[in-house]
């Protein structure tokens, strides 16, 4: 074992006042913090709204993301991990939380004697010690007193105030007693296009402590953790360090060249063990100070000694290796990082931690051909173990940060509304989450959430994917290899697709009625892998498969073949629905749409023309049958469904295969001005801004003085006596959908209100920001939040025609937004000042090959136009037809990583 040297001192990294108000942004400038939740400021856009429900302040109140202060930071719980690594939750309080490293949901599973801590002291003066947390919450009751493991008897800071940017937060922490600033910035790398550096189980802490003394201070700040390697199953959360799993746990200190640290095992468990890992906790820090395990005695004696040696003088002193921990206990290691820093300097102190837990089995199956048969993790077949991990993270930390942070400074630098860019950056940790995993060949697939030990509705369920755009526009990658799952394991030589996933792959399908929302829905989703791709050996491929499954409607659900599903309709309320309604055939006439396309691309002339006849044919017997003057209804034959329909009521998904066809580009599916009726009568019948009164027997995730969406509403009456299920819930993934469609068909002020509401709620108080709930945490379905940011941009990507097109629809004057297509991210802004129009484009990250650049704007009788890339002047040939301009290039433009493409007019 080597030892470190208690002499070797680190060159702490100088940081200045200007780099330190940077890191900490609203931080630093926010108001007093006893409101709890701190929103920013600015001036609003005159537009008049329908049905005002917030004032102009209150729907814009600058771009400024909240933060938490107070009983706020409660029910915070911000994930940290990769995608399908599991993760772990850092809390509003400093805590980390619900680890859930172990290949399934743990809510409330926190490890023993894990947390950080501080010790500072000046020359000559006495050294104070606290556990870098803020002061626990009531209440207080426990019958046995608040949990020992926690440490909750230690002296902890005063106040915390948190925000959170996924995928970074940052906590700031004040106690008068300390005579240092500290602050931690917590992140794990998530770089949209690139899926494998997005899959590393880690979750990097850096912390940066700034000397506000008068005189020189000698720091150690460390990271005290349990080894859980043994912990697997369902309902083990260990309180303290025993339990039956434990046993052989081993604490190893390693120093390499670049990086050092605790290495975590076990000898009780070997591969393929779904026990078997290890997890890592290492540094770059240079001076450190450590023990490999906490003294193995009685009672509380192990974790007094380690706290009377910390206060003391900041110093951790080893005790002698006794081999492996005994059986049914594991041991805690700490790792101290020490500086001194002169008055006035801020010193840097970085831990990384990272996971390697290699399998996995399906639990949640009941067939015996899938049920409890292994499976192995991705990441398992990139890294070996845990400090092999390690080591990718430390030698490619700058490259992973540097591309984190610029994904995050793009998407934030939006001049969308703050709330906007929380609930699209919060929702898209679901993919981080234990609802999603990756199988060793890089497959991707996810529950529809999470249990508090379990995941909930497995697996791809294609109805509730179909609202969600977060993982299609930023890891399409992941998002086609769903669609070759649908297509190449789901579907039968028929064309009858199973709506759920059996893992592992190939022993079994679904043996249940298809979902005809799920299916149609599939294939408009394939329709968007292939256009945001541009791949068209991706189509050709899987265009068979495709084809079959939108006429597998014809034998199924529209046997008449007028382009109206009438036949029973499985759906994503988990019931059938009998005769025609929009929300199954809207789905039906988009595949018919999007498969029209599809078949005139590849040359399939009479399937496109037999799909355009059954689309028209049943574009006009809905307009004619089903709208009713304000909304679309549904008409069913009461002898044949005498239970959960909706009949004439206003449902807010009606319109959802119509959403979904304006998203993709796809254009109108019904008629334009019904459409716009119908989303004025669902905001303005099914929007409540207060639910005290709302009646609701089934699942609540609103309730009283908050604002929610209705999933139905019967303005007119005729309420079944037994509706259809979850109709008077409340689903944020529906709410996005009805947003995001609103705002595109230019009802700005009502989407973001319904943003706002949904935003709201998830407080930190009442609920997780980053955990929105609805069968089960971390709810796919809410991923839908990413096309209020599409709607927003106006941003549409085809890579077929190397189109790129932007029509913001606030802020038109001054506006800056996030956009990615196939191959690349980057930054659009455009600005307004008199006659003189600018728009720019700045690639980030990956490429593009652009021949099509359209900006909603118009070229003025006498208008010039002039485009630049880095400078240099390109040749483009305008088109102006209001209120579109399109610039045609004809030598495709390339774009990488820190080019800029400007157009002056």
């Amino acid at each position: 074992m080597r030892m470190p040297t208690r002499k070797r001192r680190s060159s702490p990294k100088r940081i200045t006042r200007r780099d330190f108000g940077r890191i900490l942004g609203v931080a630093i400038a926010a108001p007093a913090l006893a409101s709890g939740v701190l929103l920013g400021k600015r001036e609003p856009e005159p537009r008049e709204r329908m049905n005002p429900r917030y004032t102009k302040k209150d729907l814009y109140p600058g771009r400024q993301i909240r933060t938490f202060t107070g009983s706020h930071l409660k029910e915070i719980a911000f994930p940290l991990g990769g995608i399908g690594t599991g993760n772990i939750s850092l809390g509003g309080r400093g805590n980390l939380r619900d680890w859930e490293i172990f290949n399934r949901p743990a809510k409330g599973r926190n490890l023993p004697y894990t947390f950080f801590a501080i010790w500072t002291k000046p020359q000559g003066g006495k050294g104070i010690a606290r556990v870098l947390e803020a002061q626990m919450f009531p209440p207080y009751g426990a019958a046995f007193g608040l949990p020992t493991g926690e440490v909750s008897g230690l002296p902890r800071l005063q106040q915390a105030q948190f925000r959170g940017e996924y995928p970074f937060a940052w906590i700031e922490f004040k106690d008068a007693a300390l005579p240092v600033e500290v602050v931690l910035e917590a992140f794990t790398p998530f770089i949209p296009l690139n899926s494998k550096d997005s899959s590393i189980p880690t979750a990097l802490f850096r912390w940066r402590v700034k000397n506000r003394s008068r005189e020189e201070l000698d720091t150690t700040l460390a990271f005290s953790l349990a080894n859980p390697v043994g912990i697997a199953k369902e309902g083990e959360k260990p309180g303290n360090c025993f339990g039956k799993y434990f046993g052989g746990n081993t604490n190893e200190f390693r120093d390499e060249a670049i990086f050092r640290g605790l290495m975590m095992t076990s000898t009780k468990y070997r591969d393929p063990d779904i026990r078997f890992g290890s997890v890592a906790l290492v540094t770059t820090h240079v001076d450190v100070t450590y023990t490999t395990h906490w003294a193995r005695t009685g009672w509380w004696d192990d974790v007094q000694q380690f706290w009377d040696d910390f206060s003391e003088d900041g110093e951790l002193n080893p005790l002698p290796d006794e081999g492996p921990s005994p059986d049914g206990r594991t041991d805690v290691g700490s790792l101290g990082l020490r500086s001194t820093s002169k008055p006035g300097e801020t010193v840097e102190f970085l831990f990384v931690l990272t996971w390697h837990f290699p399998n996995r089995v399906n639990y949640w199956d009941s067939e015996p051909e899938v049920k409890d048969k292994p499976l192995r993790n991705y990441y398992a077949s990139v890294w070996s173990d845990a400090w092999d991990v390690a080591r990718y993270v430390i030698e490619n930390f700058e490259r992973l940060q540097r591309d984190t942070r610029r994904f995050h400074d793009a998407l934030f630098s939006s001049t969308v509304p703050g709330y906007v860019l929380d609930a699209v950056s919060s929702q898209a940790s679901i993919v981080a989450t234990n609802t999603c995993l990756r199988t060793e060949d890089g497959k991707f697939f996810a529950f529809e959430g999470c249990g508090d030990e379990g995941g909930c509705c497995p697996m791809n369920c294609t109805h509730v994917w179909n609202y969600e755009q977060a993982v299609a526009h930023l890891f399409p990658d992941l998002e086609r290899s769903m669609r070759h799952t649908d297509f190449r394991v789901n579907m039968d030589e028929k064309g009858d697709m199973a709506f759920r996933t059996k893992l592992p792959l190939l022993l079994t399908r679904w043996h249940f009625r298809p979902a005809a929302d799920g299916q149609m829905g599939t294939v408009m989703k394939f329709y968007r892998e292939w256009r945001f791709s541009g791949d068209k050996k991706f189509l050709e491929e899987l265009w068979p498969d495709a084809k079959r499954a939108l006429e597998f409607a014809w034998a199924y659900w529209d046997k008449d073949r007028d382009g109206v599903m009438e036949e029973e309709q499985h759906n994503t309320y988990d019931i059938e629905f009998q005769g025609w309604s929009t929300m199954t055939s809207s789905w039906y006439l988009g595949a018919l749409r999007a498969g029209e396309e599809m078949a005139r691309y590849l040359g399939d002339e009479m399937s496109a023309r037999k799909y355009r006849e059954f689309y028209e044919k049943g574009k006009e017997k809905i307009e004619r049958e089903l709208f009713n003057g304000e909304y679309y209804v549904q008409k069913y034959d009461p002898e044949k469904a005498k239970r959960y329909q909706y009949g004439e009521g206003c449902l807010s998904d009606q319109l959802l295969g119509q959403w979904f066809a304006t998203v993709v580009g796809l254009g109108d599916l019904l008629n334009p001005d019904h459409v716009r009726k119908a989303l004025r009568s669902i905001y303005k019948y099914n929007w409540r801004t207060d639910l005290a009164e709302h009646a609701n027997v089934q699942r609540v995730y609103a309730l009283n003085d908050e604002k929610g969406l209705l999933l139905c509403s019967w303005p007119r009456g005729g309420r079944p006596h037994f509706p259809f299920p979850y109709s008077d819930e409340v689903w944020t993934g529906i709410e996005y959908q009805v947003a995001s469609h609103l705002i595109y068909e230019g009802f700005v002020d009502e989407g973001l209100s319904v943003v706002r509401g949904v935003r709201d709620r998830y407080d930190g108080e009442r609920r997780n920001p980053w955990n929105e709930v609805e069968c089960g945490n971390h709810y796919a379905r809410a991923m839908a939040s990413w096309a209020v940011l599409l709607a927003l941009s106006g941003c549409q990507w085809d890579g077929v025609t190397r189109k790129l097109r932007f029509s913001p629809r606030t802020n038109a004057l001054r506006f800056r937004c996030f956009f990615s297509t196939g191959s690349g991210w980057g930054l659009y802004e455009q600005r307004k000042n008199g006659k003189r129009f600018t728009a720019s484009i700045r690639q980030e990250y990956g490429d593009e090959s652009l021949e099509l650049l359209e900006l909603a704007t118009a070229l003025p009788k006498g208008g010039r136009v002039e485009v630049m890339k880095n400078n240099q002047k390109v040749e483009a040939i305008i088109e102006s037809d209001a209120p579109l301009l399109r610039l045609r290039f004809p030598s495709a433009i390339a774009l990488v990583a820190d080019d800029e493409l400007v157009v002056v007019m």
